[in-house]
């Protein structure tokens, strides 16, 4: 029979769907076809798959091969399925048995001497063939990243040949070897310890770290904006195992290298104020991750908020409040998560300098409300909380550190002790709460409950704002020992965040 069946897998934004590699041999011209909506990468497998499969010391038919890609109707792209396509082509031919070939997947691209090269996308792919069960064939350059995911059955090969003598049990294929576990805490990550002052902008971080609030810091040019938010991911708990997997799945789709001793660390993405809108949600003809995407489970910076584009700024508000993105084009939808913590910094107007006693501001009111109406009010509705940065005395930067210059490993331990409550309490971080379990878990007495109704009157604040309030209450009050009613020092301090 000229017909034989392979396995590999697509790439569909972080997903995987499962491709069928079809492949007959007929009689006719000699030549060969690839169907099924293949773009131009993989039209152009025919001629590395041919040169591969000569130098690998097997014979390429002299018959008319026809080769099928299902589902058809999903689009195919990359090098990822030629190794698939050739070993359908010599099994198809009678070259290499066809026992294992039901049971495995094969992903890789093909050299013209045979040997295999990387791909993007692997470890979406490993993770969809773990859960059907299927072992998957890799080239030795996506072994670091297919360690990382456990139980699965990964065999790691380095060229057609070696793939070709396991199919025909003449030799065994090597395994990826054990991953790395990874630090949890990067000691490049800078240290809150170098932050001198700035009590309640620490304050502010830690709360953020605490419940995965969105945070703005307003303040003139130089009172440490920057060097805050560089300091987030120190405090911020680890990643469990299921959230490196999530992060690192989209950085293989995206193409990029995963650390195998650092992708257990949550990422930092500081894109500058030029960014696009679509570098930032992603996108393209073939849909890829934006900075939105890459920064899932960690931070996203943005820092001189203002300089950003208006239109670019607009493209956060609905990822804020789902934690996804959905590409859509004429062919094809692609779902990328964004599930991310916002860190913003800004000046107070165009000279930066507004408030600041030390300095005179040189901006009129009008250049000051056209600075700070770049951000439009819907953006900053969504922002849980802002602090204002002010300048440090001298003096205080030149003395010995205070017991309030605390190290990111204390803060982080505080930070730990209170994300844990609120796993314990609704098995997510505060932040992501529901309109119902923000009813059950920040419950208030009625002299509280009065009390908080006509601060938020007094202060016109939306019914968003009423409920990120009591979000960021709840997450003060588990800082502060976990109490199960908010008492009015948790509603004020969370108040006092919303001053726009």
């Amino acid at each position: 029979m000229s017909l034989a069946v392979t396995l590999s897998r697509a790439q569909e934004g972080v997903s995987a769907p499962q491709v069928m590699v079809e492949v007959h041999l007929s009689g006719g011209l000699p030549g060969t076809h690839i169907v099924g909506l293949p773009e131009a990468a993989v039209r152009e497998a025919r001629d590395r798959v041919r040169v591969a499969i000569q130098n690998a010391a097997f014979e390429y038919p002299n018959r008319k091969v026809t080769v099928n890609l299902a589902p058809a109707e999903l689009p195919k792209d990359g090098g990822r399925f030629d190794l698939a396509i050739a070993l359908g082509i010599l099994a198809a031919g009678g070259q290499v048995p066809r026992e294992k070939l039901n049971e495995c997947e094969f992903l890789g691209e093909l050299a013209l001497s045979g040997d295999l090269r990387g791909v993007s996308g692997v470890l979406p792919a490993l993770l969809r063939a773990r859960a059907r069960g299927r072992r998957v064939v890799v080239p030795r350059d996506n072994a670091a990243e297919a360690a990382l995911v456990p139980d699965a059955d990964v065999l790691v090969a380095d060229t057609l040949a070696d793939v070709c003598g396991w199919l025909r049990d003449a030799q065994e294929l090597a395994l990826p070897g054990q991953a790395d576990t990874g630090q949890t805490v990067d000691p490049s990550v800078p240290d809150l310890v170098d932050v001198r002052g700035q009590l309640q902008a620490r304050r502010a971080l830690e709360i953020a770290a605490a419940g995965g609030h969105h945070l703005l810091l307003i303040g003139p040019p130089g009172t440490g904006k920057t060097m805050l938010a560089e300091r987030l991911p120190g405090i911020l708990p680890p990643l469990g195992e299921i959230e490196a997997l999530e992060t690192c799945a989209v950085l293989s789709v995206a193409g990029q290298r995963v650390d195998p001793a650092r992708w257990r660390q949550r990422p930092f993405r500081a894109p500058h104020h030029t960014a696009s809108a679509v570098a930032l949600v992603g996108g393209g003809s073939h849909p890829r991750p934006g900075e939105i995407s890459l920064a899932h489970n960690g931070v996203l910076f943005l820092d001189e908020l203002p300089e950003f584009s208006r239109h670019v700024l607009e493209v956060l508000r609905e990822p804020l409040e789902s934690g996804q993105i959905l590409v859509s084009r004429a062919a094809r939808q692609s779902t990328f998560p964004a599930q991310f913590q916002l860190i913003a910094a800004m000046n107070p107007c165009p000279c930066g300098y507004a408030g600041d006693a030390r300095e005179r501001c040189r901006c009129t009111p009008d250049q000051i409300q056209r600075y700070r109406g770049r951000i439009s009010g819907p953006l900053l509705d969504r922002i849980d909380l802002c602090v204002e940065v002010p300048r440090v005395p001298l003096a205080e930067l030149g003395a010995p550190r205070s017991v309030y210059d605390e190290d990111s490993a204390t803060v982080r331990a505080r930070v730990v002790q209170a994300r844990e409550r609120a796993l314990a309490r609704a098995g997510r971080a505060n932040a992501e709460i529901n309109t119902r379990e923000l009813e059950r878990d920040c419950a208030l007495g009625e002299a509280e409950r009065r009390w908080f109704e006509a601060a938020l009157e007094r202060l016109g604040l939306s019914a968003r704002a009423y409920h990120r309030i009591l979000r960021v209450a709840r997450s003060i009050a588990d800082l502060d020992g976990g109490a199960a009613l908010l008492d009015r020092t948790h509603l004020a301090e969370a108040l006092q965040y919303r001053r726009f």
